[in-house]
């Protein structure tokens, strides 16, 4: 058994409480990495269950600076795609924009169309 292997197995094992296979168990016995590793994954679920029942709210302005920082890096990706050669990246980013003001288009024109008209 190798630590690759283990690694994959004892986030189930730990969080889901699945049984391993003996294999698993002695290498985990002998093998101080694995040690490391469970035990960190032990006190990433006892932090997790601690902070369960603890209500947090988010500073005013959080959702912004969230979206704006966002925004901001897929505008860098899109730029670094040009400049790299990928356009595909940045000139779907151009075509969704044009469909949508297409779409906003249509619809005030149809919203004009329909707007009732004054008699006068």
């Amino acid at each position: 058994m190798r630590c690759e292997d283990v690694a994959l197995i004892l986030p189930r094992a730990v969080d889901v409480g699945e049984p391993v296979d003996e294999s698993v168990q002695h290498h985990v016995n002998s093998c101080l990495t694995c040690q490391a590793e469970l035990a960190k994954y032990h006190k990433l679920l006892k932090a997790l269950r601690t902070m369960r029942h603890q209500l947090l709210i988010p500073a005013p302005g959080t959702l912004a600076m969230t979206l704006a920082a966002l925004q901001e890096s897929q505008e860098r990706r899109a730029i670094r795609s040009l400049v790299t050669g990928r356009r595909g990246a940045y000139l779907g980013a151009i075509g969704g924009a044009a469909v949508a003001a297409g779409a906003a288009a249509a619809a005030v024109a149809l919203a004009r169309r329909r707007a009732p008209r004054l008699a006068g």
